[in-house]
């Protein structure tokens, strides 16, 4: 199965491609012991979204299926943890239990959406627009829980304040719990993330992975071939919603807490700029693309939210009309072309002379 980790749809598989993958695994692994806990905290932030990235890149560059709902299964991720860490705590591997509980509930959502959509013939553009209806459905419910009532148990769900209060992530360990915050949790989402990303690659160049390119490509014509493409998509669809989910635990266990403006529209338009800018069609492209770009949108937030959500509009248009495939698919593919053409270059010169 570890053959599968180099194929032909992931871009970097040289030995050169895991070389360098090895080292800048090694100065993450590094870098909280030359950094401030608070630096290392951000970027755990910035590695928690991009499992929501990887999901979209799975369904929108490898299915063809353009989702506008990763914050719905983020945000119903996020606030499952969120009340089952509120109402059974997180002692004794607890925490875990509400990490897969959420992520479980997550799939479930997504499996009678994706059934619906899918078994259903919405493809196209109304695959879009239904993903954008119930994300902002679900974002505008959420603000209208305001009251006592709106509670499970004791976690109240508190309307646009967002929830409150919940535990954050630990491990079991002996006669004690360790709390997964700043560099415990940093060192957990890296993990997490590198073993995610290699479970992608291994299933993006397997059978799974082949046929999913290919119903993208020409669905009509794979469909004659045999294969029952809704079950492709179907899966695909389920395991993006999944790392979507992924990243609303994480986030609400990183803040302990998580509010309906995580969910709605502008916070939905997010992954869809983080991916195409990145290239949608390749893994590792949209893991170091979107960290990037979360580094810079943080960095812009601090003096101005407004002026970051125009950048990340402008990169996107940018995108659209000069590297329709992502900046960083583009650039790791115009170098091997530059490598192949020298030899033919030099043998032109060659005769000439």
């Amino acid at each position: 199965m570890l053959h599968r980790l180099n194929g032909p749809q992931t871009l970097g598989n040289g030995r050169i491609f895991w070389v360098c993958t090895i080292l800048v695994l090694f100065a993450a692994l590094i870098f909280p012991i030359f950094a401030d806990p608070y630096d290392v905290g951000n970027f755990a932030y910035f590695l928690i979204w991009v499992f929501m990235a990887l999901g979209l890149c799975l369904m929108w560059g490898y299915g063809g299926m353009l989702s506008f709902g990763q914050t719905f299964f983020f945000g119903i991720g996020g606030y499952a943890y969120g009340v089952l860490s509120v109402d059974l705590g997180n002692a004794h591997g607890l925490a875990l239990g509400n990490f897969a509980m959420a992520v479980a509930l997550a799939a479930a959502a997504a499996a009678v959406l994706g059934y619906v959509m899918i078994y259903g013939r919405i493809g196209g553009v109304f695959f879009g627009i239904v993903t954008l209806s119930v994300t902002l459905a679900l974002a505008f419910f959420l603000g209208q829980t305001a009251g006592p009532e709106w509670a499970i148990g004791k976690a109240r769900l508190n309307g646009f304040n967002g929830m409150q209060g919940m535990a954050p992530l630990s491990l079991p360990w002996f006669t004690r719990d360790i709390d997964l915050e700043e560099t415990p949790l940093y060192y957990f989402v890296l993990v997490l993330l590198v073993g995610s990303y290699l479970t992608l690659r291994i299933l993006v160049n397997g059978r799974f992975g082949n046929v999913l390119v290919a119903l993208r490509e020409d669905p009509q014509r794979t469909e004659l071939l045999g294969y029952d493409i809704r079950r492709f998509q179907f899966g695909a669809f389920v395991v993006g919603s999944m790392l979507a989910a992924v990243s609303g635990v994480l986030y609400t266990a990183w803040g302990q807490f998580i509010t309906p403006s995580s969910i709605g529209l502008p916070a939905a338009a997010m992954p869809i700029v983080w991916v195409a800018f990145s290239g949608r069609s390749d893994l590792t492209a949209v893991l170091v693309g979107t960290f990037v770009l979360l580094a810079i949108f943080q960095t812009l937030t601090i003096y101005s939210e407004q002026a970051a959500l125009i950048l990340m509009g402008l990169i996107l248009i940018l995108t659209v009309m000069f590297a329709p495939q992502g900046l960083f698919v583009s650039l790791a593919r115009l170098l091997p072309r530059r490598h192949a053409r020298t030899p033919a270059l030099h043998a032109r010169s060659t005769e000439a002379g």
